[in-house]
């Protein structure tokens, strides 16, 4: 057949081919791609659990409406979010080079300066989101993240990658999550909960995966001896394998490489590597100052690593025998490792003896440290030596926050500041859980820092049942103060009101009674049901002004007594309905009814002697006195007609007597209102607080306004010292209220008082914060200023 000039006939060509990827990293793709398929598929799994419990724990209707959202939706649509992150994945591996993720914000020189746009505010919180997703990655998984890299970096050598286009960067997985939500059919508000989600729950699975990954290469005989990622990352100098010594120079090398930052620190300080931690030692005084007299020339032989781990082991189980409340410092107890047979002195490596300078000021700071009662510190103190020995053996130990020793530390630590002790023979779980952990660490630990994480998560296990009881029985103390402080408020309304009406009027005993108590419950109770904002408030405000006017009406004129014709029906019948609507008892109610027939048919014999009689029939007044403008009643619209009319007294008068009893007939009677100005609302948060005595400054008030619940403070009274923690802030009272560890009430302060508190130093702060880290922060400014001297 011809072959037109125009057709290219591709037999016998071959297409250009992209890059061909390594057999290696063929069987990564694969495989990694059906261990995410089965992380995703566990995520999805416990993402309708966890969305459900949030949107029944949902604050409001918004929160729970973005959770249910954001359920339904990904139920369904967890087969295509599935196959679209796989998809991403997949495509970072087969375009390796060229393939740039679109998961973290670009830096300002790779924007394209002629293409700048804002962003939307919904994108701009999405990225946010997606960028503290990867930034989490990175650091919780640092070198396990590293050490892929260079894998990857070692089959590729002619290839230059940047961290964020390795094929299975938190760059790539985040940007195939970023993906997969963008095409999820809800707000932006239910989208940030989903990512939200991926963060919470998938975060600390990919560990793992990343570990796999790593397995992967390794049975493809890709640097199979690496155990550490090389200084400088992926690109150190050739490197394929960390030197096995303990010199100097390779402790530091190692431990910046592995530097990885706590998962909480004070400030950047804390991240600093061992190799600076040593440089600060040794450019500030003598390392002989700290720890023990380990430098100079060795006069009975130098003890390497694995000698002096062995000594340590034989000394580690000596502190169960230490008195209770004893410490031995650190020095003292190295002293017999460091003595000879012959009893003289042994000498270690510069780098051992940093290690032991550092632990021994570590422990000098949690000794000395006020935050820690000293009965604890005894008890934590026992873990110097088996601290020491995973600082000899563990590179990571001052660069890695995570690092479960470090972390136990904190945990007993924190979990001890607002210990106090018991009395004898009381019982105390919490100084039994920690002493049985120390106990285990002496009695077990020899180079498996395994027993660390074991034992962080089963006292992380007892912290968090503790935790539970403890918040049980604070939120009952807060619902009860809460309860008590809206019942001081409307307590407090109702007395205004009342006090505000009744002030310069005349009234009887027996109204007086009603309206100090039956009336006053029925106030209190609807400020307790609805506020002081409510309609329902201004209605019974309403009422109790007609109530109080009609037995003492002011001032009086000729229209007065028709004034008090049409309102008295609505008067009684809304008194009787609204003491129904409390259940107060019916006996009392009818009993209170007669009294005020009375003062009212008091009141009528009164007006017959002091105003002219009134013409019948009466036209409609064209004005009245505003304190008794007539306006339809509100309070017998929102309230049930009373069941029966009261009877009226015998002595009352035939047109009163005729009012009277037809107040239950009529249910559209006209009532008249005094119109006055509103109480003004009193500043409930100062309420109890006395104005004498001097002003407290401002600084203090700043001080008590910036405490936050939860807090830990130590209270001193009479000499006693007690620590206790801010449990609630009840804003309807301004009241703080204070907690033992027990979550028993131990103190209460208004703002001013507890200001008065802190200025006297009757209060003073407790550090809740990391110990480890907070040791560390310490030893750095010590040595920064040692230094400067």
């Amino acid at each position: 057949m011809a072959q037109d000039n125009k057709v290219v006939s591709l037999k016998g060509q071959k297409l250009p081919d992209r890059f061909s990827l390594p057999g290696s990293l063929v069987r990564l793709r694969d495989v990694s791609g059906q261990s995410l398929k089965s992380v995703l598929s566990g995520f999805f799994d416990k993402a309708d659990d966890a969305l459900f419990e949030l949107a029944d724990k949902a604050g409001t209707n918004q929160d729970q409406t973005a959770y249910f959202d954001a359920m339904r939706e990904l139920r369904l649509r967890r087969k295509n979010m599935t196959v679209s992150v796989l998809q991403y994945v997949s495509r970072a591996f087969n375009d390796i080079g060229s393939f740039k993720p679109g998961g973290g914000s670009r830096t300002l020189d790779e924007v394209d300066q002629d293409s700048l746009a804002l962003l939307d505010h919904s994108d701009l919180e999405q990225q946010v989101a997606i960028d503290n997703l990867i930034n989490k990655l990175r650091n919780q998984h640092s070198e396990v993240i590293r050490l892929l890299n260079v894998r990857v970096t070692h089959l590729l050598p002619s290839m230059r990658l940047e961290d964020s286009q390795m094929p299975l960067s938190p760059e790539v997985i985040c940007g195939g999550v970023a993906e997969a939500c963008s095409d999820l059919d809800i707000d932006i508000r239910a989208k940030l909960v989903v990512l939200k989600l991926f963060d919470r729950l998938l975060v600390g699975v990919l560990g793992d995966f990343y570990k796999d990954a790593n397995k992967t290469l390794i049975a493809e005989g890709v640097l199979p001896d690496m155990r550490r990622p090389p200084v400088g990352g992926q690109g150190a100098s050739g490197i394929s394998t960390p030197a096995r010594g303990r010199t100097a120079g390779t402790l530091s090398a190692h431990s910046e490489s592995d530097a990885s930052g706590p998962l909480t620190a004070p400030s950047d300080d804390v991240r600093a590597t061992f190799s600076e931690l040593s440089a600060l030692l040794h450019q500030g005084q003598s390392s002989t100052e700290y720890g023990t007299e380990i430098s100079g020339p060795p006069s009975a032989g130098a003890l390497d690593t694995p000698t002096l781990m062995a000594r340590l082991h034989e000394i580690q189980s000596q502190s169960v025998h230490w008195g209770q409340g004893e410490v031995v410092p650190l020095s003292e107890q190295l002293q017999q490792v460091f003595r000879s047979d012959a009893g003289r002195k042994h000498d270690v490596g510069q780098v051992d003896s940093d290690v032991i300078n550092l632990v021994s000021m570590l422990f000098d700071f949690i000794l000395e440290d006020r935050q820690l009662h000293p009965v604890m510190k005894a008890v934590i103190g026992r873990l110097q030596i088996p601290v020491l020995k995973v600082a000899l053996s563990d590179n990571n130990f001052f660069n890695r926050g995570g690092h479960p020793v470090r972390k136990l530390l904190n945990e007993l630590a924190m979990s001890a500041i607002g210990w106090t002790e018991k009395k004898a023979g009381q019982r105390d779980p919490l100084r039994d859980k920690i002493e049985s952990v120390v106990d285990r660490v002496l009695n077990e630990f020899t180079d498996n820092v395994d027993i660390f994480s074991e034992l962080l998560s089963d006292f992380g296990h007892f912290m968090d049942l503790d935790r539970r009881r403890r918040e049980l029985v604070e939120q009952r103390l807060r619902d009860a103060e809460e309860g008590r402080a809206k019942q001081e408020r409307a307590s407090k309304a109702s007395e205004n009101l009342l006090n505000e009406q009744i002030t310069g009027r005349d009234l009887s005993p027996p109204v007086v009674t009603l309206l100090n108590e039956a009336w006053s419950k029925y106030l209190q109770w609807i400020v307790l049901r609805e506020g002081e904002d409510s309609e329902r408030w201004d209605q019974a405000c309403d009422l109790t002004r007609q109530l109080i006017w009609s037995v003492d009406p002011r001032p009086v004129d000729d229209n007065t007594r028709s004034a008090l014709l049409r309102s008295i029906p609505g008067i009684v019948d809304g008194l009787r309905n609204a003491l129904q609507e409390i259940s107060w008892d019916p006996f009392a109610t009818d009993a209170a009814i007669r009294d005020l027939e009375l003062a009212h048919v008091d009141v009528f014999q009164r007006l017959v002697t002091t105003t002219r009689p009134a013409v019948a029939p009466e036209p409609e007044p064209q004005a009245e006195p505003e304190e008794v403008k007539a306006k339809p009643t509100v309070v017998s619209k929102s309230l049930p007609n009373a069941d029966a009319a009261p009877k009226a007294p015998e002595k009352a008068e035939p047109s009163f007597e005729g009012v009277v009893s037809g107040a239950s007939e009529s249910s559209d009677v006209a009532t008249s209102a005094a119109v006055g100005p509103e109480s003004p609302e009193e500043p409930a948060v100062e309420a109890s607080v006395e104005s004498s005595g001097a002003n407290v400054e401002l600084q203090w008030l700043e001080r008590a306004d910036g405490l936050r619940v939860g807090s830990w403070i130590e209270l001193t009274r009479d000499g006693n010292k007690t620590r206790c923690k801010l449990a609630a802030f009840i804003k309807a009272t301004g009241k703080y209220i204070f907690v033992n560890r027990s979550g028993a009430k131990v103190a209460e302060y208004q703002r001013e008082n507890l200001a008065r508190a802190l200025a006297a130093e009757e209060i003073s702060m407790l550090d809740d914060g990391l110990i480890f880290d907070r040791a560390l922060e310490s030893i750095i400014d010590n040595l920064r200023s040692s230094r400067k001297d």
